[in-house]
């Protein structure tokens, strides 16, 4: 099983591991731990600790947190296999064996989030720029200018995307990242998924500038050309949190766009176990997503599709399929509708498993747009509905960055002003109800008008 060691090795260790401009090793960090297969390829994380106010549950989510790197605090994460035969044992006198250890845990498989069935595209690109009132935003000054919108996925192809759009794009090669033995350039890679999300991404917010890190090209023995482990989305949030710092306070504006998610229990620890991911606060990558998310930046996460109606055939979850960081309370879980409102029967329902008011809200998918697979094949799933959403937010961020709109308060704003599809409010259908872009201008109007 492929698993995530979390350690406290000395802190000048901490230090180095942490430093964006140095390079430490896995042997650096851990010389050998008994019954574990270290792998020397990935590049060991850094992983911030979690300081809640006096009397806090260390554990919890769901409350005012600060991180902290500090040499001091931090732990090191890195990443090996333990002998399926041995879990149970090795699991249990791992920490005993070896002071450093301070846990164990899950790097399940994440893998893209297609969609289910056959049925053609309902619209196209364009009837999702007008429902998303795309004119309205450029004529506030929200088209993405200046805004990193960073879409972690298979990868993207810029001359694919700007064909299909028929205007130039930027990309930001400096601030791009491939996980450890994947090799290609920023912008340069085949046409597939990534591509997709780029382009659904870009109709909102035509001049932001993508950052291109493709997580789900990492390798496993005997995995698809198309999923990864989570272990280098932790390793690819890190380096988005030095993206993150490097910008000015006062304009600090990035988006992280993931359509991707963990289908199965297979490839995790139980539910209650300590090294579980699916419900596990604790787990590193769900810590890391919340520091990412309390230093400024924006985390919409595809809702999946689990949806009763048309099911994915790789969904293992019997209920509750909103696992993970895609629950997270801390990121935006979007739902799909097609461009006629209606909700896809594909999209996954709620309740979520680290939060239960999942999704948060539905944006569009199943429309004829990118072309990544095809003429004929509609954008689909969550998989486009999350980057439609994400390009929203990164449209929003060019007039309001963090600094005058903290994350928290930009994903209330967008529930508050979202179209309510059901009589009680929120749902496990539809969240808060379908994006409405035209009401979160006015509510941004009135804001800028309280403050001015």
């Amino acid at each position: 099983m492929r698993v995530l060691i979390q350690l406290r090795p000395s802190p000048d260790v901490v230090a180095a591991v942490a430093d964006p401009g140095a390079t430490a090793t896995t042997a650096d960090v851990a010389d050998g731990l008994p019954g574990v297969a270290l792998d020397p390829s990935f590049t060991p994380v850094a992983v911030p600790r979690p300081m809640p106010v006096t009397g806090g549950d260390p554990l919890s989510l769901n409350q005012a947190l600060t991180f902290s790197l500090a040499a001091e605090d931090a732990t090191v994460m890195v990443r090996g296999e333990i002998s399926d035969d041995e879990l149970s044992t090795r699991l249990t006198l791992l920490p005993a064996l070896h002071r450093d250890v301070v846990g164990v845990f899950a790097d399940p498989v994440i893998e893209p989030n297609p969609t289910c069935g056959g049925d053609g595209p309902v619209g196209d690109w364009h009837d999702v720029e007008r429902l998303l009132d795309v004119a309205g935003l450029g004529a506030e000054g929200m088209d993405g200018s200046g805004v990193a919108l960073a879409v972690l996925d298979t990868g993207i192809n810029t001359a694919h995307v700007t064909h299909r759009l028929g205007r130039d794009l930027t990309l930001d090669a400096a601030r791009s990242w491939n996980p450890d033995g994947v090799h290609g350039t920023p912008g340069g890679f085949p046409v597939d998924h990534g591509s997709m999300c780029a382009f659904d991404a870009l109709i909102a917010a035509p001049r932001a500038t993508l950052l291109d890190l493709p997580v789900l090209l990492s390798r496993r023995p005997g995995g698809s050309a198309l999923d990864g482990m989570l272990s280098d989305a932790v390793a690819a949030f890190a380096h988005l949190r030095t993206v993150l710092e490097d910008q000015p306070a006062e304009s600090r504006a990035l988006v992280i766009t993931n359509s991707w998610g963990s289908f199965s229990p297979r490839w995790d620890f139980p539910v209650g176990h300590p090294g579980n991911y699916s419900d596990n606060p604790a787990h590193p990558f769900n810590l890391i997503v919340s520091s990412l998310e309390q230093a400024g930046a924006d985390v919409l996460f595809a809702a999946g599709n689990c949806g009763r109606e048309c099911r994915d055939s790789r969904c293992a979850y019997p209920d509750r399929p909103i696992t993970g960081a895609n629950s997270h309370p801390g990121v935006l879980s979007i739902g799909g509708v097609d461009t006629a409102g209606e909700r896809v029967g594909y999209s996954s329902q709620g309740p979520g498993r680290l939060t239960s008011r999942k999704p948060d809200i539905c944006s569009y998918t199943h429309f004829s747009g990118s072309g990544a697979f095809g003429d004929r094949e509609p954008d689909s799933g969550t998989s486009a509905a999350c980057p439609v959403a994400a390009g929203v937010v990164a449209a929003v961020r060019t007039v309001w960055p963090a600094s005058r709109l903290a994350p928290a308060q930009l994903r209330t704003l967008l529930r508050r002003t979202a179209d309510d599809r059901s009589d009680v409010g929120f749902d496990f259908d539809y969240g808060y109800g379908v994006i409405d872009v035209s009401g979160v201008i006015s509510s941004l109007r009135r804001r800028a008008a309280r403050v001015a």
